[in-house]
């Protein structure tokens, strides 16, 4: 292959689609430095395995010697994202938006060249810009043409409410395109609308139309739900090794591959060659703990992923209780304390109702030994440890 047409092919891994993909091919066939812009909004302080994708994906423009911007939307964050909301979404706070910045900036760098990559800000240019500004961008595009954006129409014909700052996310997001005079842009399947709205205001601004390049929404660890925090089916970036480690395990054998896909920094022939390991009769289990020390080497480093390897196999392949583990003071008051509070109260559950339900499927250990009775009430001053599925654990002191 020529060297465009092995870039294209590294390009291509993992990705959903190209938008069009002959003005890639045209960028790449240039030999062009080009410049490879994505966006993100500061919307949590922490990022998890999923926008590691689109991450991932720029480190690739990055290592075929394209300049890259990881662009902070301090702007658009403070308008709120509309996409995929069936809900105007509430906007943040400037203080929000920038600490949610700064640890943005010390976690990319995990994956990305810190030398070759360039941090914007969208407020460089918004700001600037004005009211004046604002409402000439506004000017450029039409209700009609909003409305046919998926989520919007959805809201209007189901009589949810549009908050008309709403329409301005995808214009600005188009616009910081226009500023950054951006050769591609890179995004998730759901930001479709946005990112061409950036090929067209560049188009009215006289400027060559970017390349969109689309990757997937990775599933979180219920393989059905894209991963979110606030589904709580995700692997974030600064978790503990530990942590780390048994989330990846508990992700199904199918899940794995698609993980393997987009998080992996392993050639595609290896992976191959894994897959035909499994169906020649390797135990999936093995090749998931390969991905999950990979993924903990890259942000942490390899000592914690062995470490993290070797605590996973003292505590679930050999059933023994963790050394180290939160330590909690309970008071049971005059007349004991139920199990479900007990559980709640030391942070080992999110409520009652879902400690009921691990109690019932076996899940809830009290110094090893499994409790039966989702009513148990405990009365006497003890110190115990207590275990809720295969990773939370807590020695708890009880106190009347």
């Amino acid at each position: 292959m020529t060297d465009w047409q092995t870039a294209l092919a590294e390009i291509k891994r993992g990705t959903d689609e190209i938008l069009p993909e002959e003005a890639l091919i045209e960028k790449l066939k240039s030999g062009k430095t080009l410049t490879i812009k994505a966006g993100f909004d500061p919307t949590a302080p922490d990022l998890h395995l999923g926008h590691t994708v689109l991450i991932n994906k720029l480190r690739t423009f990055q290592q075929l010697g394209h300049n890259v911007v990881f662009l902070i939307g301090d702007f658009t964050g403070l308008i709120g994202d509309p996409t995929g909301k069936n809900v105007t979404r509430k906007p943040l706070s400037k203080e929000q938006v920038l600490e949610n910045a700064r640890t943005y900036q010390e976690q990319v760098f995990k994956i990305l060249d810190k030398d070759k990559t360039q941090i914007r800000f969208n407020s460089e240019w918004m700001d600037a810009l004005g009211a004046a500004g604002m409402i000439k961008l506004a000017a450029s595009q039409t209700v009609a043409r909003m409305l046919e954006r998926d989520d919007f129409k959805k809201r209007y014909t189901g009589g949810q409410p549009i908050a008309i700052h709403e329409f301005l996310y995808p214009l600005v997001q188009g616009y910081d395109s226009v500023a950054l005079k951006s050769d591609v842009e890179l995004g998730g399947t759901d930001q479709r609308f946005n990112l061409l709205m950036g090929r067209e205001l560049q188009k009215e601004n006289g400027q060559s139309q970017q390349a969109i390049v689309m990757v997937p929404l990775l599933e979180g660890l219920d393989g059905v739900q894209k991963m979110s925090k606030s589904l709580n089916n995700y692997i974030g970036i600064t978790d503990a090794p530990n942590d780390m480690f048994g989330k990846v395990m508990s992700i199904s054998d199918d899940l794995m591959w698609r993980y393997y896909d987009l998080l992996s920094f392993r050639p595609l022939a290896e992976i191959a060659e894994l897959k035909a390991k499994v169906d020649a009769g390797a135990n999936p289990r093995d090749i998931k703990i390969e991905l999950a020390k990979e993924i903990i080497a890259r942000f942490h480093d390899d000592a914690a992923a062995e470490a993290a390897h070797q605590d996973f196999v003292q505590r679930f392949q050999k059933n023994a209780i963790p050394d180290e583990m939160p330590e909690v003071a309970v008071s049971m008051g005059s007349d004991g304390i139920a199990i479900g509070n007990l559980l709640k109260e030391a942070g080992l559950v999110a409520s009652t109702s879902d400690a009921m339900r691990m109690i019932k499927q076996g899940a809830v250990k009290i110094d090893g030994e499994k409790v039966q009775d989702a009513r148990l009430i405990i009365s006497e001053a003890s110190e115990s440890v207590y275990q809720v599925g295969k990773r939370k654990f807590a020695r708890i002191t009880l106190t009347a």
